[in-house]
């Protein structure tokens, strides 16, 4: 589990077709390096890896099919290979971001990035050859003032349309020099993870919806979602 809040910049090139080496950019006594083990899991562009063997200034990680096929990693080293890396939540710690699993739901691209008098606005949509996918794992989960993932990073949308076909994020200064969102160019990928606790609340609503439709009785409605404070 992560929060979203990016600790390190890193640079991530290719050993193997699935094993990757990554580099911890300007280390210091507060960057992951100085806790980080053999075993620990490490969100790079926000998907969870495993630390298998550490490096004197970084870690060697391997990739599974599933994970490279679902997010933007095997693209990393043909392109800009910087990285965001944070460490796993540790129990008791402040979570200033929202929960991030490092499971990605899918890629998205870059259509604009836009600077203003206090922020950048970056706007993103599904690439041409993934709008199935968008449709399919990240279009439900988008809704306006709610919080999404990119390439690991906590963030709220500013603004989507009502199909979520495209949304737009506001970024302060100190994120977006502090995180590789400052090298992306339009068209380049971005991995997109939901937010969980919107999961949840559809999973709950279609179990309802499914369990009326079948005249099954449910305790899980409208109501008891508002008063738990799903809704």
């Amino acid at each position: 589990m992560f929060t979203g809040l990016i600790e390190n910049l890193g640079m991530m090139d290719s050993l193997e077709s699935n094993r990757f080496i990554l580099t911890v950019l300007k280390p210091s006594t507060t960057s992951i390096l100085s806790t980080l083990s053999i075993g620990d899991s490490i969100a790079v562009d926000g998907v969870c890896l495993t630390a298998e063997n550490l490096t004197e200034d970084g870690f060697i990680a391997t990739v599974s099919s599933e994970t490279l096929q679902r997010t933007n990693l095997s693209q990393k080293v043909k392109t800009t290979n910087y990285v965001n890396l944070e460490s796993s939540l540790c129990v008791g710690s402040k979570l200033g971001g929202h929960f991030v699993t490092g499971h990605v739901d899918g890629i998205g691209s870059l259509v604009s990035c836009t600077p203003t008098n206090k922020a950048w606005e970056l706007t993103f949509a599904a690439p041409y050859s993934r709008v199935q996918e968008w449709s399919d794992f990240i279009q439900p989960y988008l809704i306006t003032k709610g919080s999404i993932a990119v390439n690991g990073i906590s963030l709220t949308i500013a603004e989507c349309d009502l199909s979520g076909t495209w949304f737009t994020i506001a970024v302060i200064p100190h994120t977006y020099t502090h995180t590789n969102l400052c090298y992306l160019k339009p068209g380049d990928l971005v991995n997109i993870e939901g937010d969980i606790l919107g999961k949840y609340v559809e999973k709950f609503i279609s179990k309802t919806l499914i369990s009326k439709k079948s005249n099954i009785n449910s305790d899980i409605s409208s109501d008891f979602l508002v008063k738990q404070g799903y809704l």
